[in-house]
C-alpha cells in the first residue's frame, strides 16, 4: 500500500510549494476508521476508477481554507464562500491529477470532478466498508494542519 500512498504525499508537497508557496511537513500516515467524526469544516473529494478504484479527500478547518484561498486569489476571504469552495476543489483536483500521473505505471485511472462537503465536524462516508483508508496529516504555517485521506482498491492486477 505504501507505494500507492507515497505519490500522494510527494504531489501534495509539490502542489503546495508550486501553487501556494507553502512548505508542508507530512506526518506519519495511519489507518483511519471510515465513520470517524473529525474537527473539519470542509472536505473536497475526488473519486477514481479504472484498474483501481477509490478516492482522495483533503479536509481542513475553515480558517486554513480561507487563508489558502487568500494566497491563491490575492483577495481577503472570511467564510466558506464560493471562492473558498472553488479553491479547495481546485487544490484537490490538482493533487489527484498529478498523483494519477505518478500511479500510471501501476494503473490506468480516470478521476472524477471534485465534490465538496462542508459542515462542522462532518465525516466522509466511504462506499466500501472494507476500504483501507490511509490518512496523511500535513502541518502548514507552523500551527495549522490538514489531512489527505486516500483509499485505493486494486481492481485488476497488471
Amino acid at each position: 500500500m505504501e507505494q500507492y500512498i507515497q505519490p500522494f504525499i510527494d504531489v501534495c508537497k509539490n502542489v503546495f510549494v508550486d501553487f501556494l508557496g507553502c512548505e508542508l511537513i507530512a506526518e506519519r500516515p495511519y489507518l483511519a476508521e471510515s465513520d470517524t467524526v473529525n474537527e473539519w469544516d470542509v472536505s473536497a473529494v475526488i473519486g477514481f476508477t479504472g484498474e483501481a478504484r477509490g478516492a482522495v479527500v483533503i479536509s481542513m478547518k475553515t480558517d486554513l481554507a480561507v487563508r489558502l484561498t487568500g494566497i491563491l486569489t490575492g483577495a481577503a476571504h472570511y467564510t466558506l464562500d464560493e471562492d473558498v469552495i472553488d479553491a479547495i476543489g481546485e487544490i484537490i483536483n490538482i493533487i489527484a491529477g498529478n498523483a494519477k500521473k505518478g500511479l500510471e505505471e501501476a494503473f490506468r485511472l480516470v478521476i472524477s470532478l471534485p465534490t465538496i462537503i462542508e459542515g462542522n465536524k462532518h465525516s466522509v462516508k466511504w462506499p466500501n466498508n472494507q476500504a483501507r483508508i490511509i490518512r496523511i496529516p500535513f502541518n502548514i504555517f507552523e500551527k495549522d494542519s490538514f489531512f489527505l485521506s486516500v483509499a485505493i482498491e486494486v481492481v485488476k492486477d497488471k
